[in-house]
């Protein structure tokens, strides 16, 4: 085919429409992607308002692509056409900055983010750079393989590179489309795991996903709960809520961490004591590079940890994008795109 079908926003805040464009041809260290699925994040709200700064519209958005290799550029070694590849919010790193040199390729001063540096996944095929590229294993779908090129990675790698180990006390904070696959992963994990959420009616789920024990927030104090149980070693706040994570640091165990990866604007309110006096921390943590991904991918693929999805075609993607934003999605939305 020479042209493709992307869902484009012409202007900051405007509606998805469905627009022909030229088929892209992948530059000297790109490939071209057929995709075949392309999920939904929430931080794609944060593009198509024009919150990030150097955006072009009319904008294609879309990291958390899953699909195949249809055309590669001059000088790609080590992937061949047709391969199952994946493209994260990690979509590339420039190699030069200091970041790039020490090899924490995922701070880079210039990393490249699908939807933001170049034109995403909300389309038929993208063009990426080759040092993007996740391997997908066969164990996982397309739909299954997307939304963890964002969401997967960003709580397994926050979790893996913890100081939990086996048997430890670990609580995710909020069940939504971080916080569910937060829980699996950390119980695939060996961790003893604690689901924190909203409600009762949540309980059940969570115990099914895998946690062992579970804090109704709104009845609950959570910090006194998990004081209760010994201790958190990390609390692994996913929940966009500032003063629910702030509200956990008193349950930490002692050198416990906070694990920031749910964002929000509003400021955090602990004190230095809370911090000092049991040695405890706050990390933030990005996603994570292409490597990370294909880890996160491996290990859910032989642990059993799936990403719960509602599907929709292209053509719907505006519609799409409205039930992640407010909320009616509960998990993750997924875009089927081709495949």
């Amino acid at each position: 085919m020479s042209s493709m079908r992307v869902a484009e926003v012409t202007t900051p805040g405007g509606e998805f429409r469905i627009v022909e464009r030229e088929l892209p041809e992948p530059g000297p260290g790109q490939v071209r992607i057929a995709v075949e699925a392309c999920g939904i994040c929430h931080t794609d709200s944060y593009l198509v308002d024009n919150h990030f700064p150097g955006l072009d519209f009319p904008l294609v958005t879309g990291h958390e692509v899953a699909g195949r290799i249809d055309a590669l550029g001059e000088g790609v070694q080590g992937w061949r056409q047709g391969e199952r590849v994946g493209v994260g919010w990690f979509g590339g790193h420039c190699g030069h900055c200091l970041s790039c040199r020490d090899g924490d390729f995922i701070t880079c001063d210039s990393l490249q983010v699908p939807g933001w540096s170049y034109p995403g996944g909300f389309a038929e095929a993208m063009v990426a750079p080759a040092n993007a590229l996740v391997r997908i294993p066969d164990g996982l779908s397309a739909i299954e393989a997307a939304p963890l090129g964002c969401a997967g990675v960003t709580v397994y790698n926050s979790l893996r590179r913890s100081a939990a180990r086996a048997g430890d006390l670990v609580a995710v904070v909020g069940l939504g489309g971080l916080g569910h696959l937060g829980v699996q992963y950390a119980a695939a994990s060996g961790f003893d795991t604690v689901a924190v959420a909203r409600g009762a009616d949540k309980e059940e789920l969570a115990l099914r996903l895998g946690a062992r024990h579970y804090i109704d927030s709104t009845t609950t104090d959570v910090a006194e709960a998990l004081r209760d149980l010994g201790g958190a070693t990390v609390v692994l706040a996913t929940a966009a809520n500032s003063d629910a994570m702030s509200r956990t640091v008193d349950g930490l165990a002692p050198r416990g961490q906070l694990l920031v990866i749910g964002v929000s604007s509003d400021p955090l309110t602990i004190t230095p004591l809370q911090l000092i006096n049991a040695a405890r921390s706050v990390h933030g943590h990005p996603s994570g590079t292409a490597r990370d991904v294909e880890r996160a991918m491996a290990f859910a693929a032989l642990s059993g940890v799936r990403p719960m999805v509602e599907t929709a075609p292209l053509e719907e993607a505006g519609a799409a994008y409205e039930r992640m934003r407010s909320g009616a999605a509960r998990f993750r939305m997924v875009l089927t795109i081709g495949g």
